[in-house]
C-alpha cells in the first residue's frame, strides 16, 4: 500500500491564495436618465440641422418670390441685368460661377493628386513633413489676400505673357481666337478660375494625402512584390481603395470654389453682360454680384432678384452634392459586379 506524502507548505500557501477573498467587484451602471438625455441631445442636433436647412430654403423662397413670380424659370437664361430699367436675369452670373469652378477643378485636381502622390509615395522622409505643412498653410491665407495678389500681381503677368501672345498666335484661327479675345487687362473668367484653383489645391491635396495614407501597407507591398510600378500601384490599388475619400475631397474643393466671394470679386471683372465666350472676357459670378449689389439694392425686384440668385446657388450646390452621391453609388455597384 502506497504511503501518502505529507502536504507541502508551499501547496497550502498556493491553495490559500487561490481561494477568492472578499466580494466580486460590482459593475457600475449608468442611470437611465443619462441615456435618455444623450439620446435626446443627439436627436435634437439632427432635427436642428434639418430645421436650419428648411428655414434657409423657406426664407430664400419668400425673399425671392417677387422675382420668381415675375420671371419664373426664364430668369435662369435671361442675360439682361439692368437695375435702371428694373430688368434682371441670372444667366451671366450662373455662367461665370460654373465656368470659374470648372476651370478651378480642371487645374486643381491633377495638381492636388500629384502633391498627395509625392507626399505619400515618392517624397523623402526629411521633406515630407515640411512640405505637407506648407501645403496646409496655404489654406489659412485669407481669400481677400488671394484676390489682391491676383489683381495686382497675377493679372498683369497673365495679360502680358499669356493673353497677348495667344491673341497674336491664334488671330487667324476662327474658333480659338474667340476664346482668347477681349481687352488685354488680365481679368476675367480664366484669371478667376486660376485664383480659385490656387485656393482649393490645399483642401483637395490634404484630403487626398490623408486617404492615401490609410491604404493598408500590405496591399501596396503585395502589388510591388508582384512587379507593379508606382503608377500601377496608385491606379490599381490605392485609388480603388480610397475612391470615396478622393471624391469627397474633390467635392469639398468644388464647394469651396462655388461659394468663394472676395477673391473672385477682385479678378472676374464684375461685368453683367455676356458678349462672347472668351476666357479673358470680364464676367460676373453669383457670389460676386451678391457682394457688390446687395447692400445697395432697394426693396423690390432688384433685391428679390439677388435673393433668387442665392436660391439658384443653393440649388447648384445641392445638384453637385447629389451627383457626387450618385457617382459613388455607381462606383460601388460596379465594384460589386466585378467581384
Amino acid at each position: 500500500m502506497a504511503a501518502t506524502l505529507p502536504a507541502s507548505p508551499y501547496d497550502k500557501e498556493n491553495m490559500e491564495r487561490s481561494e477568492p477573498t472578499g466580494s466580486p467587484p460590482q459593475q457600475r451602471r449608468s442611470s437611465p436618465w443619462v441615456d435618455k438625455m444623450f439620446s435626446g441631445l443627439a436627436h435634437g442636433a439632427a432635427l436642428l440641422t434639418l430645421a436650419l436647412l428648411a428655414g434657409i430654403i423657406i426664407s430664400l423662397v419668400i425673399g425671392a418670390w417677387p422675382a420668381i413670380s415675375e420671371y419664373g424659370l426664364s430668369f435662369l437664361w435671361r442675360s439682361e441685368w439692368d437695375p435702371v430699367q428694373n430688368s434682371y436675369g441670372g444667366l451671366v452670373m450662373i455662367y461665370g460661377t460654373l465656368m470659374t469652378s470648372f476651370i478651378a477643378l480642371l487645374i486643381a485636381v491633377p495638381v492636388s493628386f500629384g502633391i498627395a502622390l509625392f507626399l505619400t509615395e515618392l517624397s523623402p522622409n526629411w521633406l515630407r513633413r515640411p512640405l505637407g505643412v506648407a501645403v496646409e498653410l496655404l489654406a489659412a491665407v485669407p481669400s481677400i489676400v488671394y484676390g489682391m495678389w491676383g489683381l495686382l500681381v497675377f493679372s498683369p503677368v497673365l495679360s502680358e505673357y499669356v493673353q497677348q501672345p495667344l491673341q497674336k498666335l491664334l488671330v487667324d484661327v476662327p474658333i480659338l481666337r474667340d476664346l482668347v479675345s477681349g481687352a488685354p487687362v488680365g481679368i476675367g473668367i480664366l484669371s478667376a478660375g486660376i485664383i480659385l484653383a490656387i485656393m482649393i489645391i490645399p483642401f483637395i491635396a490634404s484630403v487626398m494625402r490623408d486617404v492615401f495614407e490609410i491604404t493598408p501597407a500590405m496591399l501596396k507591398e503585395s502589388a510591388y512584390a508582384l512587379g507593379s510600378t508606382t503608377w500601377e500601384v496608385v491606379f490599381k490599388v490605392v485609388l480603388p481603395y480610397t475612391k470615396t475619400g478622393v471624391i469627397g475631397g474633390i467635392m469639398l474643393g468644388l464647394g469651396r470654389a462655388i461659394g468663394e466671394t472676395m477673391a473672385v470679386t477682385f479678378v472676374i471683372g464684375n461685368f453683367n453682360q455676356l458678349n462672347s465666350l472668351s476666357l479673358f472676357e470680364a464676367a460676373n459670378s453669383i457670389t460676386s454680384a451678391l457682394a457688390n449689389e446687395f447692400a445697395e439694392a432697394g426693396e423690390g425686384l432688384h433685391q428679390a432678384s439677388l435673393i433668387y440668385l442665392g436660391l439658384v446657388l443653393f440649388f447648384i450646390t445641392f445638384v453637385v452634392l447629389s451627383l457626387s452621391k450618385l457617382l459613388l453609388a455607381r462606383l460601388q455597384k460596379n465594384e460589386g459586379s466585378r467581384s
